[in-house]
Protein backbone atom coordinates (compact mmCIF):
# COMPACT_ATOMS: atom_id res chain seq x y z
CA UNK A 1 0.00 0.00 0.00
CA UNK A 2 1.19 3.59 -0.68
CA UNK A 3 0.55 5.65 2.19
CA UNK A 4 2.19 8.65 0.66
CA UNK A 5 -0.19 8.58 -2.27
CA UNK A 6 -2.71 7.88 0.24
CA UNK A 7 -1.80 10.68 2.32
CA UNK A 8 -1.96 12.62 -1.12
CA UNK A 9 -5.29 11.59 -2.00
CA UNK A 10 -6.88 12.22 1.35
CA UNK A 11 -5.98 15.82 1.66
CA UNK A 12 -6.15 16.87 -1.63
CA UNK A 13 -9.48 15.66 -1.98
CA UNK A 14 -10.31 16.89 1.78
CA UNK A 15 -9.12 20.33 0.75
CA UNK A 16 -11.08 20.85 -2.47
CA UNK A 17 -14.36 19.22 -0.93
CA UNK A 18 -14.26 22.03 2.23
CA UNK A 19 -16.78 24.51 1.82
CA UNK A 20 -18.49 22.90 -0.99
CA UNK A 21 -22.01 22.38 -2.61
CA UNK A 22 -22.18 18.58 -1.38
CA UNK A 23 -21.44 19.98 1.85
CA UNK A 24 -23.95 22.28 2.22
CA UNK A 25 -26.54 19.77 1.07
CA UNK A 26 -25.26 17.87 3.85
CA UNK A 27 -25.87 20.61 6.18
CA UNK A 28 -29.56 21.21 4.86
CA UNK A 29 -30.67 17.73 4.45
CA UNK A 30 -29.17 17.23 8.07
CA UNK A 31 -31.05 20.43 9.66
CA UNK A 32 -34.27 19.66 7.75
CA UNK A 33 -34.25 15.58 8.29
CA UNK A 34 -32.96 15.72 12.12
CA UNK A 35 -31.69 12.27 11.10
CA UNK A 36 -27.67 12.86 10.91
CA UNK A 37 -26.59 9.45 10.61
CA UNK A 38 -29.10 8.24 7.47
CA UNK A 39 -27.81 11.63 5.43
CA UNK A 40 -24.12 10.38 6.53
CA UNK A 41 -24.62 7.36 5.17
CA UNK A 42 -26.47 8.33 1.86
CA UNK A 43 -23.53 11.03 1.05
CA UNK A 44 -20.65 8.85 2.39
CA UNK A 45 -22.09 5.97 -0.42
CA UNK A 46 -22.70 8.73 -2.80
CA UNK A 47 -18.99 10.02 -2.50
CA UNK A 48 -17.64 6.81 -2.40
CA UNK A 49 -19.44 5.31 -5.74
CA UNK A 50 -18.42 8.97 -7.24
CA UNK A 51 -15.01 8.48 -6.38
CA UNK A 52 -15.02 4.55 -7.61
CA UNK A 53 -15.79 5.77 -10.92
CA UNK A 54 -13.60 8.69 -11.11
CA UNK A 55 -10.91 5.89 -10.01
CA UNK A 56 -12.50 3.65 -13.09
CA UNK A 57 -12.85 5.80 -15.61
CA UNK A 58 -8.92 7.49 -14.71
CA UNK A 59 -7.75 3.78 -14.97
CA UNK A 60 -9.47 2.75 -18.19
CA UNK A 61 -8.57 6.44 -19.84
CA UNK A 62 -4.56 6.18 -19.09
CA UNK A 63 -4.63 2.99 -21.42
CA UNK A 64 -5.25 5.42 -24.19
CA UNK A 65 -4.19 8.34 -23.44
CA UNK A 66 -1.11 9.17 -21.62
CA UNK A 67 -1.17 10.43 -17.90
CA UNK A 68 0.63 13.85 -18.72
CA UNK A 69 -1.97 15.07 -21.17
CA UNK A 70 -4.64 13.90 -18.77
CA UNK A 71 -3.19 16.39 -15.98
CA UNK A 72 -2.18 19.15 -18.68
CA UNK A 73 -6.00 18.82 -20.15
CA UNK A 74 -7.47 18.60 -16.74
CA UNK A 75 -5.55 21.28 -15.47
CA UNK A 76 -7.13 22.85 -18.87
CA UNK A 77 -10.18 22.32 -17.38
CA UNK A 78 -10.18 23.82 -13.82
CA UNK A 79 -8.59 27.00 -15.27
CA UNK A 80 -11.15 27.32 -17.97
CA UNK A 81 -13.79 26.51 -15.34
CA UNK A 82 -12.36 29.18 -12.97
CA UNK A 83 -12.46 32.13 -15.29
CA UNK A 84 -15.81 31.29 -16.04
CA UNK A 85 -16.68 31.65 -12.51
CA UNK A 86 -15.01 34.46 -12.37
CA UNK A 87 -16.56 36.85 -15.28
CA UNK A 88 -19.98 35.25 -14.11
CA UNK A 89 -20.64 33.00 -16.68
CA UNK A 90 -20.86 29.62 -14.41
Amino acid sequence: MDWKLIMTAFVTLFLAELGDKTQLAALSLTAKSGKPFSVFIGAATALVTITLLGVIFGEALTKFIPAGYIHKGAALLFITIGILMLIGKI
